[in-house]
């Protein structure tokens, strides 16, 4: 009889189907990766940078004029350390009165999907131009989609400045 010599899988070189199997589960790896990353980072963040809810200076209180509704930038301390231009953000500043601790402070952002919402001081109303959305001029919503009215900061005079107590936001 003759010997019959059976190839051993281990000598023979890899099929092309092999190859691409595992090139396409190592590829689908590291999109899953990718993705994952950043997600598992935004909920851990919290736990990783918990300093939160903290008072930010944003100017002389005797600066802002009565009635007058403005935009005020500041860096937001909550964002993870990669952040970057995203920890950079604004509040809407309204002074009430003559008294010197009476401010309403709203959250730039629209209510429906986060949009920076624009003061139109003529109509005494705040507008967001992604989808629309129109607030009083006291944060309540007028139309459109908003589900909410715009968040308002809590604020206090200390010192002679204006500050506002930062916290995360609600989302949806």
């Amino acid at each position: 009889m003759r010997a019959v010599h059976r190839p051993n899988h281990h000598d023979d070189p890899v099929s092309r189907r092999e190859f691409l199997g595992r090139l396409s589960i190592a590829l689908s790896a590291l999109a899953a990766a990718v993705v994952g990353i950043p997600i598992v980072a935004y909920l851990l963040s919290p736990l990783i940078h918990p300093e939160t809810n903290v008072w930010i200076p944003l100017g002389d209180a005797a600066k802002f004029r009565v009635g007058e509704t403005v935009q005020v930038s500041f860096r937001d301390p909550s964002p993870l350390p990669w952040a970057g231009l995203t920890a950079e953000t604004a509040v809407w500043v309204r002074r009430n009165s003559a008294a010197l601790a009476d401010f309403t402070v709203f959250a730039v952002n629209c209510t429906h999907l986060g949009c920076p919402v624009n003061w139109l001081p003529d109509a005494r109303i705040f507008l967001c131009p992604c989808h629309g959305g129109v607030f009083y001029a006291d944060g309540t919503v007028a139309a459109g989609p908003p589900p909410r009215p715009l968040f308002e900061y809590q604020s206090r005079v200390r010192d002679g400045r204006l500050e506002i107590l930062t916290r995360p936001l609600p989302i949806g």
